[in-house]
């Protein structure tokens, strides 16, 4: 018989020298500590697969490497996103579903609203919210309108909902293992309520980590799972508070998991495939909304979940024109087999839209709440209004599949990097490439902004890729080099005029880009503002002479393996490679005792 394989403890190191350093023009960033998270072994019941040639297109178990999602529970400083004003309270209120329970709530709002003064205390007392998940300025929900929708509320308005299944101890053969930190009480009663918790994913493994708070090589829950990975995860920044922490997992198998680690329940939904049998390649809450997440599935489907739905077998409703399948639609279609507004809303799946006929790799939501922005392997970006579930914009990569994607932190711009080695920036208003941005030499599989390198009109953001580097890039309107044969465009726009030879519309867009089902809607009809949209448009590749480069500010290779994540603190940044590499760069004249020291010296 073959020897057991035994599970290793991750592992911390502090490492000094040129080499682990990289300059910018704002100083120099050291890195702070590199943590080695442990790969856990095949389980038993796994059949490895040995294949050598990077070429072979057999098949292989789904990963994507290490992911990880952070969120601070008592932030000291909010993300410098959207203007903080008095209106905070009743618009987050509004969103939760909370505004009709004035008897209940006036205590609440009364108490906040005397200590505003341009401070975040209102935003602290529902949910511990940041600006990132703050409503656009019209406050629209996704769904709202929909009574079907509608969700009951409890005697305590505050009071979260939490899943009913013990994690330590099910006996689900989904999970294989769960190892608690043997202090984990102590560790929670102790920690710093302006720290960073962090769930990371390694392989079948997923980690629950104090980034603050004592020995960040020790996991507070470490979960095996039994043939699954997890892919994509994600946390509720509206429900977050310090005894209460919403987790959504999508993993290879298609399972999805809600999970609470405080109190270390969870929830299993799109069991064995009940709904949608292909892995989930992304998975995000859907901003404002407590309940409801967005899953990217590899077929091309996009799904909307109610965490405390239960799940249905999911047949599409009825079709607006028979005489097309689903094969014969283009990347011009968005396709919806069950609409949001539908009247069927007793189980999951709340919405689903059919996008692509190749894997979608990423999507994100805009930080104005109305827009989302999805990447697929078949080299298309797509830009839909999700309140209206309509497609606006298509637009085609340079060559090769789409990776990632982000939002500018005021949702002006779209950033897109992938197989051409090249990122992209998209303007939303002018509906144009703005910038080609090349540094990497491999695939690019990270992209952030940074919204404190972020103001009205300097934008700095970040990217990692196969190529082992990180790269810093600044962007400014003004900045961008025009490139020899560009037509003059009109002051004012990045686009202007000449966006004209562009762009094109095929024959069949006009009528085929939002296919839907009418057989179940609720009745509920838009009002005249928002019955006109934006006009469909599929834009075709920009040719390189037409189309601005831009060049990095700082290129560093920071690993040995390839990088695959990169995420920005306020006083620090994060990268991740595939081997578990999980390391911690201090931003220049930040680090762990700043703090201290401060205190100190005071």
């Amino acid at each position: 018989m073959p020897p057991p394989l035994l599970e290793t403890q991750n592992s911390s190191s502090k490492v000094e020298g040129p080499e682990y350093t990289f300059q910018t023009g704002e100083g120099t960033y050291i890195l702070r500590e590199d943590l080695q998270l442990a790969t856990p072994p095949p389980h038993p019941s796994e059949t490895p697969v040995n294949n050598a040639n990077p070429l072979a297109t057999t098949a292989t178990p789904p990963t994507s490497g290490v992911k990880l999602s952070i969120v601070i529970l008592n932030p000291k400083q909010l993300r410098p996103q959207l203007p903080k004003t008095a209106s905070t309270t009743s618009n987050l209120l509004r969103w939760r579903g909370l505004g009709k329970q004035d008897n209940k709530l006036k205590d609440v709002r009364e108490a906040k609203d005397s200590d505003l003064n341009g401070e975040t205390a209102s935003i602290k007392s529902v949910g511990n919210e940041s600006t990132a998940s703050l409503p656009s300025n019209d406050g629209r929900m996704f769904g709202e309108g929909n009574v079907a929708l509608t969700q009951t509320m409890s005697r305590d308005v505050l009071k979260r909902r939490k899943p009913k299944n013990n994690m330590v101890k099910s006996n689900s053969s989904f999970i294989s293992r769960v190892i608690t930190h043997d202090q984990l009480s102590k560790r929670l009663a102790e920690r710093d309520p302006g720290g960073a918790y962090c769930f990371v994913n390694v392989n079948r493994a997923f980690q629950w980590l104090d980034l603050h708070s004592g020995p960040r090589a020790e996991p507070l829950t470490k979960i095996l799972f039994t043939k699954a990975h997890i892919l994509s995860h994600d946390v509720n920044q509206l429900t977050k508070d310090e005894s209460h922490i919403d987790v959504v997992m999508g993993s290879s198998a298609s399972d999805i998991l809600w999970y609470e680690p405080i109190s270390q329940k969870y929830a299993r939904i799109n069991k064995n495939g009940t709904i949608n049998s292909t892995p989930v390649a992304k998975i995000k809450w859907i901003p404002g909304s407590e309940n409801l997440f967005l899953a990217a599935h590899q077929d091309g489907s996009l799904v909307v979940y109610d965490k405390e739905k239960e799940d249905a077998p999911f047949t599409p409703e009825d079709t607006v024109d028979e005489a097309i399948s689903i094969d014969d639609l283009d990347e011009s279609v968005l396709n919806i087999t069950k609409s949001v507004n539908s009247a069927n809303q007793k189980a999951n799946p709340v919405a689903v839209w059919r996008l692509a006929s190749q894997p979608i790799t990423d999507f994100a939501f805009s930080p104005k709440n109305r827009h989302l922005a999805v990447v697929a392997e078949d080299g298309y970006l797509r830009v839909i209004d999700y309140l209206k579930e309509t497609l606006t914009d298509v637009f085609s990569s340079y060559y090769g599949a789409f990776s990632c994607v982000c939002w500018s932190p005021d949702s002006k711009y779209i950033l897109t990097g992938g197989q051409d080695a090249l990122l992209s920036l998209w303007s939303l208003q002018d509906r144009a490439l703005v910038a080609r941005c090349r540094g990497h030499d491999s695939w690019v599989t990270g992209i952030a902004f940074d919204p404190w390198r972020c103001d009205d009109k300097n934008y700095g953001f970040g990217s990692v890729g196969d190529d082992c580097k990180l790269l810093l890039w600044d962007f400014n309107v003004g900045m961008l080099s025009r490139p020899k044969g560009t037509i003059s465009k009109t002051r004012g726009s990045i686009g202007g005029q000449s966006l004209s030879l562009f762009r094109h519309r095929t024959e069949s867009t006009t009528k085929l880009n939002r296919l839907r089902s009418d057989s179940n809607r609720t009745g509920q009809e838009p009002s005249p503002d928002e019955e006109e949209g934006p006009e469909f448009m599929k834009h075709s590749v920009d040719s390189r002479l037409r189309v601005a480069q831009l060049p990095p500010i700082m290129a560093k290779a920071v690993d040995e393996e390839p990088l695959c994540a990169i995420h920005f603190e306020q006083d620090y940044i994060v990268t991740t490679c595939t081997s578990g590499h999980f390391r911690i760069w201090d931003r220049p004249g930040k680090g762990d005792n700043d703090s201290e020291k401060a205190e100190m010296s005071a």
